[in-house]
């Protein structure tokens, strides 16, 4: 077995000692799959580091052992450890694209493995390599062996991070967030192909994630992490039947589903704690609704539950389950009202005949040798007050036809058709008239970090929306609204002072969604704006969205491939393949009684949570 014996690890940073990984114990056994789930910055990533002694350089392992089969990793000299790294324990890292050499042929990377931890070499290990990117469903293998990694999509390239990783034959793999980069089907092919190949070898997976619904159905044991320390160890058919922590308890409360829908998401308030401070009580104490008096001066230990159960939390000591202190999750709160627009209301967006074409240019003078149509005859209508979600695979058109709408395409595409906001095609707009339309319109990016301007302070970042769309207002009118807005999308006053990287994700987000609302448009197109962030963070997302749209009576384009959201706050569904509408109409009829054959694959493609009856 994996053994991972009272592990801890540091961090020289700029503000202290980062403790990342405090006192960890876990096991992993041949053919077993072990999750450990938690938020972002609670020391997932770091412990799959560790365990391959791949910590940055301003990091190190100051407490505990490493165990392969009883051989203890930490002790092993570098040289020792080449065997280890690829031979013993594999390693599927997040992001394909970083993680495979752009100047290597695929076969080449694939060989360079094969030969390093096994005998065979040369055309062997070649035909080794083939066999490998056909067994994990690389079509044409033969000829695909010699391509660059950047002639590949975002699945199969890593698919060709799961066959390097297993060509090698480890007894281990390690898979730190294998399909988070992925749309729900490739994802759905990736997960299967790790059962399949787990099964066939034995192999023992510690899989790293924060998707729940994939552990649900992927793990036989779940670790629960928070600010670097385990929280709640249990078999995973227990874990989603019975959570015991009430961290646990509130993140399964903090998935959108359909049966949400009409309520607040029970979002975790605060955000996990720097782990430079000195913790002299429970971690989880300052955002938790049940804390004890205490919870603040008391460290909780890792206590056992029967079986094979741990829970670290004060409510287990003193007989208080037997007193019922850990109660079953608490409901929802009362339904948010919602602006409903009767059928007979005219459509604040009507886009017709929507089709976005890009040059395709060739030769050393980049002429025009034909066009890609990225969207192709696009039709749909969103009314005042209302979601409508546009759903899909990467490179359907779902962003492409956002951001035409918003005419941020101008002069890098042909665009055809009408997109009506209010009766005007925005199209056909020019100069101050085109300036008064984007006030009506506006967008949330997917990534707010690299959406935000890192020079600027956030009063100037919402600012600027207002000096360009709204000249009219003085100083003193700017700054009452931007503070009221501020109130408004949950950020304190000062925060309007600061710079972007002083904020966490979902905070970053909250910015870019207050400069999308400074301006007081009447459609906002959100571009994935929940993507990137950690389950609890998303639910404080949607509600604030969700709020929005009920106070202000605002129509949102809701782009995303996440159908669990889409269930939760979309009243209408387009389902896009291919630059085209395969499939639409109000949100239960689509997703739970689809016509079109690619939107029934869509959706028995998406990871659902299993809880045990």
């Amino acid at each position: 077995m994996l053994d991972i014996k009272n592990l801890k690890v540091e961090l020289d940073g700029e503000a202290g000692i980062v403790r990342a990984i405090d006192d960890m114990r876990l096991t992993l056994q041949r053919g077993e799959t072990f999750a450990l789930v938690g938020e972002s910055g609670c020391g997932k990533s770091m412990t799959a580091l560790a365990l391959m002694r791949l910590l940055p350089e301003n990091g190190r392992v100051v407490g505990g052992d490493i165990l392969i089969d009883g051989e203890d990793v930490l002790a092993l000299p570098e040289s020792g450890m080449r065997s280890v790294r690829g031979g013993r324990i594999g390693m599927i890292f997040q992001e394909p694209s970083t993680s495979l050499n752009p100047v290597m042929r695929v076969g080449d990377q694939l060989v360079e493995a094969i030969e390093t931890h096994t005998q065979l070499r040369g055309v062997a290990a070649r035909e080794k390599a083939i066999d490998w990117l056909r067994r994990v469903g690389i079509p044409e293998p033969e000829r695909r062996i010699d391509d660059y990694p950047f002639r590949m999509s975002g699945g199969q390239k890593q698919r060709v991070m799961i066959a390097m990783t297993l060509a090698a034959e480890p007894d281990y793999i390690v898979a730190d967030e294998p399909t988070t980069a992925l749309d729900v089907t490739i994802q759905a092919q990736v997960l299967d192909l790790l059962r399949d190949l787990q099964r066939e070898h034995g192999l023992g997976l510690l899989l790293i994630t924060h998707d729940l619904a994939v552990v649900s159905g992927m793990a036989h044991r779940v670790a629960l992490m928070y600010a670097g320390q385990i929280i709640e160890l249990a078999p995973a058919d227990e874990f989603f039947r019975a959570p015991r922590h009430p961290y646990a308890q509130a993140l399964l409360r903090a998935l959108p589903d359909a049966s949400r829908r009409g309520t607040q998401l029970s979002a975790i308030p605060g955000t996990v704690p720097p782990l430079t401070m000195s913790f002299s009580g429970c971690r989880f104490a300052p955002r938790c609704d049940r804390a004890l008096p205490q919870c603040a001066s008391t460290v909780p230990a890792l206590l056992s539950q029967g079986g094979a159960r741990e829970v670290r939390c004060l409510l287990y000591t003193d007989g208080a389950v037997a007193q019922g202190a850990v109660a079953a999750p608490q409901p929802a709160p009362a339904p948010t009202p919602r602006n409903t627009p009767s059928a007979q209301d005219q459509p604040l967006l009507d886009v017709k005949g929507l089709r976005v074409r890009f040059p395709i240019r060739k030769g050393l003078l980049q002429r025009t040798q034909g066009w890609f149509d990225a969207v192709d005859g696009v039709s749909y209508q969103v009314r005042a007050g209302q979601t409508l979600a546009l759903v899909g695979e990467s490179g359907c058109g779902k962003t492409t036809s956002g951001k035409a709408i918003v005419q941020l395409l101008r002069g890098q595409a042909t665009i055809e058709g009408q997109a009506l906001l209010a009766g005007q095609n925005l199209f056909a707009l020019e100069g101050d008239a085109l300036r008064a339309a984007r006030r009506d319109i506006q967008i949330i990016f997917q990534d707010p970090f690299a959406s935000l301007n890192p020079r600027m302070r956030v009063f100037d970042i919402l600012e600027e929306g207002l000096l360009s769309l709204q000249p009219d207002l003085d100083a003193a009118a700017r700054r009452t609204r931007l503070e009221a807005l501020a109130d408004q999308v949950g950020l304190r006053r000062d925060a309007l002072e600061r710079y972007p990287h002083e904020f966490s994700g979902g905070q970053r987000q909250r910015i870019a969604i207050a400069r999308a609302l400074a301006v007081r448009p009447k459609l906002i197109v959100c571009d994935e704006p929940t993507s990137a962030l950690d389950v609890s963070v998303q639910a404080q997302i949607l509600n604030l969205l969700k709020d929005l749209q009920a106070e202000l009576g605002i129509a949102y384009l809701f782009i995303t491939h996440n159908i669990g959201v889409v269930e939760y706050i979309a009243d209408r569904v387009a389902v896009m393949r291919g630059g085209r509408i395969v499939e639409q109409g109000d949100c239960a009829d689509v997703l739970q009684r689809p016509q079109d054959a690619y939107t029934r694959r869509l959706i028995d493609a998406v990871p659902r949570l299993h809880t045990p009856a």
